[in-house]
């Protein structure tokens, strides 16, 4: 049986999710207001790419861009014991292959009153031109 206050922080984190999803609307999803592309990403200099796959598909393919964006890895499964390692300030750029998981991370984080939240739009596809040689030169003489 549950406490009161267990109760009472239960039904606080149903009113956040509330919150965040009556903002769902089609002005949101029509103007694609919870992505942000690569490019744009990678070009704050406050910008976190949390990456959310699981420890096999990042072990298969990890996506470590060195002088280009801060990086973490926190499965989706893990991110409720892990939440802390994401910067509460920093412009959160979301990470999975197709997208899926990264609107559940979005939600979730949203939920939990970080602000400045997107999902990295574009999968492998997108995250791969951040990898091209002149990209990265390009990033480099940028931010050196």
């Amino acid at each position: 049986m549950k406490s009161a206050l267990e109760e009472k922080l239960v039904t606080e984190d149903l009113q956040a999710l509330d919150r965040v999803l009556e903002q769902m609307d089609l002005d949101f999803v029509g103007q694609g207001k919870h992505k942000i592309t690569v490019e744009k990403l990678f070009s704050n200099s406050q910008a976190l790419l949390l990456d959310i796959r699981t420890h096999e598909e990042q072990a298969s393919l990890p996506l470590l861009f060195p002088g280009q964006v801060n990086s973490v890895h926190i499965p989706l499964n893990e991110l409720p014991m892990r939440r802390e390692e994401v910067e509460s300030h920093a412009l959160v750029g979301i990470f999975c292959p197709h997208g899926v998981r990264a609107s559940i991370a979005y939600t979730y984080l949203r939920a939990h009153g970080y602000g400045n939240v997107k999902v990295l739009d574009g999968g492998y596809a997108g995250i791969t031109e951040m990898a091209r040689p002149g990209v990265v030169l390009a990033s480099m003489s940028r931010k050196g």
